[in-house]
């Protein structure tokens, strides 16, 4: 087997594990909230958005740090810090007696981890150029599989058994992911030993100077920022039509899956897509296809709907970010590659930070509903942006770019 696929098989593996760990306890956070003492509703709604962002707070100053030592020192290294990290937090979280407890933790979490940009940077630098689309495509699915797996499996646990166990079993699924890329993984090529003496002014320099990059950025930020608004209270939009009086959690646990399953269809067939005709044109497609299904959710009254648009949600997205990490790895030389990578992440980081606060709190104001058409607004201006200035122009961006690196 070629060494670059080897590396991308173990780093999936590693990456289905520790998300199907994080994803069994994420969807049922407004419920595990209410069992730490908070019961009133637009309360739930509101710590619902101030835990799911709590990571974010952290992680949007340490990713760029992270990736520079990831240069410097060893990308594989930080792959198996940041499951590590999952590792400790998350078991920390079976034990938590308040909210405030548990908010603490989810900003450890954030300060150890960010696994998906190190594993970017290792598959991007050991992938050849004309496979980039194809891996990265690839590599999407393991996090959408994993987002398949675990809601089911924390939905059936969460009846049966609790939340809190749900905490422990992630923490060893975690430190699973990191024994598999201790063993198995190997590191990217070392370059001309220039990345050791890049510092992380140099690294926001060359962000600046490189358009294609800060462009990218910032369609990052608008794209994840609209599943981001209703991503930590959207079990409590399932339980609002849920018609019976059990199995809400199995129901949600479903339909959360659905997306998964419908992601990790299309990411590799996006790829594929993108590596023939180019990121640009994929990124077009997909956001605006994100922004009609969005919309679509806001108006509908039954679960079986809901679960369907969910799917299509899924089919559109798996294709935005894998492209905006394939431009990004695209226009920046290797010996770099994790530095610009952390700090393109922020972007995305940034957006999980901004769009569970802006959801929850303004959910508590004016209900579920309305967050659904904000974000399809903000997915269509997200299009807009790709066309007028990354749509055809990011291949002489990029060669431009890593020309001049």
């Amino acid at each position: 087997m070629e060494p670059w696929r080897k590396n991308l098989y173990v780093i999936w593996g590693a990456q289905f594990l520790a998300m199907a760990g994080m994803s069994m306890a994420m969807p049922f956070m407004p419920f595990y909230i209410r069992t730490l003492g908070v019961t009133e509703l637009a309360s739930v709604k509101r710590w619902s958005g101030v835990v799911f962002a709590g990571p974010f707070l952290v992680s949007v100053f340490m990713a760029p740090v992270w990736g520079l030592v990831s240069d410097r020192y060893s990308r594989k290294l930080m792959v198996v810090r940041a499951f590590l990290g999952i590792a400790l937090a998350t078991g920390l979280m079976g034990f938590a007696q308040s909210v405030t407890q548990l908010f603490l933790l989810r900003m450890l979490q954030g300060g150890f981890s960010g696994f998906m940009s190190a594993s970017v940077a290792l598959v991007s630098t050991t992938t050849p150029k004309e496979r980039m689309g194809y891996s990265l495509g690839f590599l999407q699915t393991s996090t959408a599989t994993g987002s398949v797996v675990g809601p089911l499996m924390g939905g059936v646990l969460a009846d049966l058994v609790g939340y809190r166990a749900i905490f422990f079993i992630t923490s060893g699924l975690a430190l699973g992911s990191a024994v598999v890329v201790s063993l198995a993984a190997s590191d990217g090529p070392k370059g001309d030993g220039r990345g050791k003496k890049f510092t992380l002014r140099d690294n926001y320099r060359f962000v600046w100077e490189t358009s294609i990059v800060w462009k990218a950025m910032i369609v990052m930020f608008l794209a994840q920022l609209c599943t981001m608004l209703v991503q930590p209270i959207f079990a409590l939009y399932i339980e609002s039509m849920w018609p019976y009086s059990r199995y809400l959690s199995t129901a949600t646990g479903a339909i959360f899956a659905v997306t998964g399953v419908a992601t990790a269809l299309s990411a590799p067939r996006w790829g594929r897509y993108s590596d023939q005709r180019g990121y640009g044109r994929t990124l077009t497609f997909t956001t605006v296809g994100a922004g009609l299904v969005y919309a679509l959710q806001g108006v509908v009254t039954h679960p079986l709907h809901l679960a369907i648009l969910r799917v299509l949600q899924g089919l559109c997205v798996g294709g935005i970010l894998p492209s905006l990490y394939g431009m990004v790895s695209h226009a920046t030389p290797e010996d770099r590659r994790g530095g610009v990578l952390g700090i393109a992440a922020s972007a995305q980081l940034l957006s999980n930070l901004v769009g569970p606060l802006t959801g929850g709190l303004l959910s508590s104001y004016v209900g579920i509903r309305p967050l659904f058409f904000l974000g399809a607004g903000v997915f269509f201006v997200t299009a807009s942006v790709v066309r007028t200035n990354l749509k055809g122009q990011w291949r002489e961006a990029a060669d431009q770019a890593v020309a001049g690196g």
